[in-house]
């Protein structure tokens, strides 16, 4: 099982080392104890999905140590600083437009151009602090199951999937942190949670906009439009038409790669499908900017990270048009 450690000065520089070394840690929070990666290690908030059995890719939440660590990453606007001095530190989370080429790494935001921030009290505002970088940091639990609102009970279900957890004793509020989205004057409840709505309505003046729960918790995995390049995509491929750009996987080719792909990205030259997770969003991107027709993409297994990769994929291919989702037969 995991290493427990009492949350004093020691054990906050001990997580602090671990997470710059690209570990993960279990830290209490107000909400819940959340499962931590260093935001801008791309290996390490991979192995938040892999730790957590995570079936799919959605935005993680971001957390922030202050105010002007939450500047670096995304764009504030005026009703969202005021929610923030409101209610920062504790569990609020804004979902806010994403400062282009930040260090955030693209796995953490999904794809998305948004980011969600939080910034949480005790001694995760602390260890961020003494990290220096935001933490990716969902609740420690494996997906699907009850969040962890104490030390025992993460070391339970993900001890032994990770090394350190950082105790704090039973979690202060026991829930997930309040979602909201500011659109011009307009604010929209994405979750409810730790934070009452009154108390938010009481800054903004206005009621919150409520979004249909399943369309809200569904739409970051869910939306081919924000996952889609400009390129047509296709799947599973196993011989590279001429004029194509290739996304690869492993050590093997597909058939007229060489003479066919105007350009080529190995998600994984090994096959390791924690690297590929980590790489997949930035070298869809980079092979969009080519501005080929088509992004040819090799087999990826669905084994392990690799459902997650394949449920981005497809959902990249479609649904645009029929041609957009061509696949060779899936083996």
């Amino acid at each position: 099982m995991a290493t427990i450690l009492k949350t004093d000065d020691q054990a906050v520089r001990s997580a602090a080392s671990a997470l710059a070394e690209g570990k993960l840690v279990a830290i209490p929070t107000e909400t819940v104890y959340g499962l931590a990666a260093d935001a801008t290690n791309g290996d390490a908030v991979a192995g938040i999905f892999e730790a957590k059995g995570r079936p799919h890719f959605n935005p993680l939440i971001c957390h922030v140590s202050d105010i002007d660590m939450a500047e670096r990453y995304a764009v504030i606007d005026p009703l969202s600083r005021r929610l923030m001095q409101a209610f920062w530190p504790g569990p609020l989370t804004l979902v806010l437009p994403l400062k282009p080429d930040t260090a955030i790494h693209p796995l953490v935001a999904a794809g998305l151009d948004t980011i969600a921030l939080r910034m949480p009290r005790g001694v995760a505002g602390r260890i961020i602090a003494a990290l220096g970088h935001p933490l990716a940091a969902p609740s420690a639990n494996t997906s699907g199951k009850i969040s962890g609102t104490s030390a025992e009970a993460v070391n339970e279900d993900l001890g032994a999937r990770i090394n350190l957890i950082l105790d704090a004793g039973p979690s202060e509020v026991g829930l997930e942190s309040t979602i909201v989205k500011v659109d011009g004057t307009c604010v929209a409840l994405l979750r409810p949670g730790g934070l009452a709505a009154e108390d938010i309505e009481s800054v903004t003046g206005t009621r919150l906009e409520r979004i249909d729960q399943r369309a809200a918790i569904e739409a970051p995995g869910m939306m081919a439009s924000h996952y889609a390049p400009s390129a047509r995509v296709r799947l599973n491929v196993h011989d590279v038409r001429e004029g194509e750009v290739l996304l690869a996987f492993g050590p093997s080719r597909a058939q007229k790669a060489e003479k066919n792909a105007s350009a080529t990205l190995n998600l994984s030259e090994t096959g390791n499908l924690r690297e590929a997770a980590a790489n997949l969003f930035d070298f869809m991107k980079r092979l969009d900017r080519l501005k080929r027709p088509v992004i040819a993409v090799e087999p990826i297994p669905f084994d392990g990270l690799g459902e997650a990769i394949n449920d981005r994929l497809v959902r990249a291919a479609a649904p645009r048009d029929a041609a957009i989702a061509e696949m060779d037969e899936i083996k």
